[in-house]
Order: structure tokens, then C-alpha cells, then sequence
């Protein structure tokens, strides 16, 4: 049996957490402020817990609620998807593709998917959510995206399979005043005694394990000084003297003044966006399209 009563409460436990103020999250709601306290009380006396901090200020979530609210986040998140789904069912749509993806594909790959999605399938619905790297994998495995477009590669467990659909050769990043800014080409063993600024583990574990390993094919453990949550951010890094960085080729283009990019004399590639879906999920669709993607009928 469905609890609509407690829906409704969460609804409301929501607007109050992300307005910090029971006004303008009763603005939000189109409802009165008395009610919507009411509400959130009962709600406290149903959970046993109090979830909110009232004063002048406003209201400062508990530790006990700021605890429940990423899992309640994510299940409002699914709700609407659910709503919109229904929505669509009952107007006559065919389905729905949910497609992770992090933010450079969503630049250069995507928009080309999502176009052709839209001439071969005119009653899809296609959701984008932003993910990191890292997210994809799991992602898949719950359920809870059809399609991932992140940096991944190698191995990603039984059930997850992956297509690389853009690579990029990687170049080095440095001040343009840095001693190797010289040079037409950087063996990377040069890079040895260098502080770098990489990409982040946590964001893309399969893409800084690769360059690591990299390195120390090449007879050295990389002097990781900082690490960032996007390439964008790497080349910002070298920007403020804080190191140099490994980069795709492509990121030339955002490079100010006082960084210059120069290649290696190894020629090294990295995949920058694959494309990855869980086989153990069966979706004709997702099918259809990896089958496009291995074709190339699908441009990216």
C-alpha cells in the first residue's frame, strides 16, 4: 500500500531543507506557513526525531536530517521520473531512455545521440543525468541510468560492457615560462621530478589508474600535487603555477595565454568517452543503439 500521506510529508520535509526557511518554502509550495510547520511537525512526531532547528534565522536542518535527506533527494528525484513516465504512458509516448553522462561528452558526444534519437524515435523520451566517472558503474548495475557516456575502459566486472567512442592524444600542460615550454616535443620521463595536477581518482578512477601506470612504465611514480574535479580545472591549475598536467589534446582550445600545451614524443592515447550499458539488463532499445554506435551509424 502506498503511503501518499508520507509523500507528501517528504515533498514538504524537501522544500523546507533547500529554503533553510519555512516562508519561502511555503512561497514555494503555494501554501500558507502555518500548515506547512504542522505538517513538518507531524512528520517528526510520526519518525520520532526532530528534523529541524527553528529560530528568527529560519531553519537549519538536524544532524538526524541532514542525514535523511540525500536518500530522500534521490527517491523525489524518482518520483518525478515515475510522474513523467505516467504522463507519458497515458498520452501515448513509447518509452523512456535515461542516459548518465559527464559534462564533456555532454558537449561533444551527446548532442549528436540525442539528435539522431530523436528523427529514429520521435516518441522517445530521453533524460540526461550529469555524472561523474566514478558513478557510471554503479549507475548501470542499479538500474538506475540505460546508457552511460564517461571515461571508461578496461574491465568495469561482468555485467557492465563498454565501447569507446572518442580517444584523444594526451599532451603536456605547462606555464609558458616552465623550462620544457621550450622544447617541440617532452619525453615523459622528463616529467619525473615534476609537481602534477591530475585528474581526480574519485572522478575517474579507470582514467588516473591508467595514466599512473603510465608513468611508471616509463621509470617513475608521478608527483601528484593537486587533484581536480575536470580536465577544464587541470589546465586552470597550471594557469596559477601549481604544477603541469597530462591533458587530451583537445583541451588546447582552453588554454590561456600563459599555458602551452607541447606534445609528448611517445605517442600515447586515452579514451576521453565511451559509451557503456549493463547486459544483464535487457533493453531492445539500448541493443538497437549500441549496435548503431559498433556500425558508426550513429555519428559522434
Amino acid at each position: 500500500m502506498i503511503n501518499f500521506r508520507l509523500i507528501r510529508h517528504l515533498w514538504l520535509f524537501l522544500a523546507v531543507a533547500e529554503e533553510q526557511n519555512f516562508g519561502r518554502a511555503a512561497k514555494r509550495l503555494g501554501m500558507s506557513q502555518p500548515p506547512l510547520s504542522e505538517q513538518i511537525q507531524v512528520l517528526e512526531q510520526a519518525l520520532k526525531v526532530k528534523l529541524f532547528e527553528r529560530s528568527r534565522r529560519g531553519a537549519k536542518l538536524t544532524p538526524v536530517g541532514a542525514a535523511i535527506l540525500p536518500a530522500v533527494r534521490k527517491f523525489a528525484e524518482q518520483l518525478e521520473r515515475l510522474e513523467l513516465a505516467v504522463e507519458e504512458a497515458v498520452a501515448g509516448q513509447s518509452g523512456m531512455l535515461t542516459i548518465g553522462a559527464i559534462s564533456t561528452a555532454m558537449f561533444d558526444v551527446l548532442p549528436r545521440v540525442i539528435d539522431q534519437l530523436k528523427q529514429d524515435y520521435p516518441h522517445l523520451t530521453v533524460s540526461v543525468r550529469e555524472i561523474d566517472s566514478v558513478e557510471a558503474v554503479p549507475a548501470l548495475e542499479a538500474g538506475d541510468i540505460d546508457l552511460a557516456f564517461a571515461r571508461l575502459d578496461g574491465d568495469l566486472g561482468p555485467a557492465i560492457q563498454s565501447l569507446p567512442l572518442r580517444e584523444d592524444r594526451l599532451m603536456v600542460a605547462l606555464p609558458s615560462d616552465h623550462p620544457l615550454a621550450a622544447r617541440t616535443r617532452i619525453s615523459l620521463s622528463s616529467l619525473a621530478s615534476e609537481p602534477l595536477v591530475m585528474f581526480s581518482r574519485k572522478v575517474s578512477p579507470v582514467y588516473f589508474d591508467n595514466l599512473i601506470a603510465t608513468c611508471r612504465a616509463s621509470g617513475f611514480s608521478p608527483r601528484v600535487l593537486h587533484e581536480v574535479r575536470s580536465v577544464a580545472s587541470q589546465i586552470a591549475f597550471v594557469s596559477c603555477g601549481q604544477g603541469i598536467a597530462l591533458v587530451p589534446a583537445s583541451l588546447r582550445k582552453l588554454a590561456p595565454d600563459n599555458v602551452v600545451l607541447r606534445p609528448l614524443t611517445q605517442k600515447l592515447h586515452v579514451v576521453t568517452t565511451a559509451v557503456a550499458w549493463n547486459s544483464e539488463r535487457p533493453n531492445p532499445l539500448v541493443t538497437e543503439l549500441v549496435a548503431q554506435f559498433q556500425a558508426h551509424t550513429i555519428g559522434v
